[in-house]
């Protein structure tokens, strides 16, 4: 217990630029405290005394507002920044080195009992708010982004994005210990398609001049409409 609680001081330390100590980490993160009391309710719970475990979860919520199941299965250097509304369902399982932030949620889409929450490998970083619904499973070092909600499974070295949330390649930098903390830095798969239009319309109406038409006379769309308006200053942006 003593070397598992060093590795996850050790882990806020590497990833909390904030973190000016590892007496200050251990007295004032509430995420460090939460998965402290995580492990000792899951070493309760594994011995079949499951009614204290879930009175020592209770307490760990109310004094950290991190509230982990202590039948959850969670790997080695987890770190929990800011820790605030983090939820890890009961049969959630997390690899290791992985990194959540405030507002995730590991939840179920069942009633049924069995497997009904996501599985995290090795290397994953939850962005804040992002939720991760059902036995679904992301891969080595994926990022989810911020606010995402993702209900798919996630092949390893992906970034997910959006509502609901979409799959796309990320050769992200990673940081000294091989994780890639920018999950700020996602793509935008909307404004993509959109500059693709706008390429596509500019094309068009090139070769409907080019033939003798004038691309203003085609639609009814103008400059003082709301719709006219709105593709003016996406062409002038673009």
């Amino acid at each position: 217990m003593m070397a598992l609680l060093r590795e996850d001081i050790d882990s806020v330390m590497s990833r909390d630029p904030a973190a000016r100590s590892r007496w200050e980490v251990l007295t004032t993160y509430p995420g460090v405290h939460a998965i402290l009391s995580y492990r000792l309710g899951h070493a309760l719970w594994e011995r079949g005394l499951h009614y204290p475990a879930r009175v020592l979860q209770f307490v760990a919520r109310m004094f950290t507002n991190v509230d982990i199941h202590p039948a959850a299965r969670i790997g080695r250097r987890l770190f929990i920044d800011h820790g605030a509304g983090v939820v890890v369902g009961e049969t959630a399982e997390i690899g290791d080195d992985v990194t959540l932030y405030h507002g995730v949620t590991l939840g179920g889409t069942s009633w049924r009992k069995g497997k009904r929450h996501p599985t995290l490998s090795s290397g994953v970083v939850v962005g804040a708010g992002a939720k991760i619904l059902g036995p679904i499973t992301i891969g080595d070092r994926v990022r989810v982004g911020a606010n995402s909600v993702v209900v798919k499974d996630v092949p390893a070295d992906r970034t997910v994005v959006g509502i609901p949330g979409r799959i796309v390649r990320s050769e992200g930098r990673r940081g000294p210990d091989g994780l890639d903390l920018d999950h700020h830095l996602i793509p935008d798969p909307v404004g993509k398609a959109l500059a693709c239009l706008l390429d596509r319309v500019k094309v068009l109406e090139s070769r409907m001049t080019a033939a003798g038409l004038n691309p203003d006379e085609c639609g009814e769309c103008s400059d003082s409409c709301d719709c006219g308006s709105m593709m003016k200053s996406a062409k002038d942006e673009h």
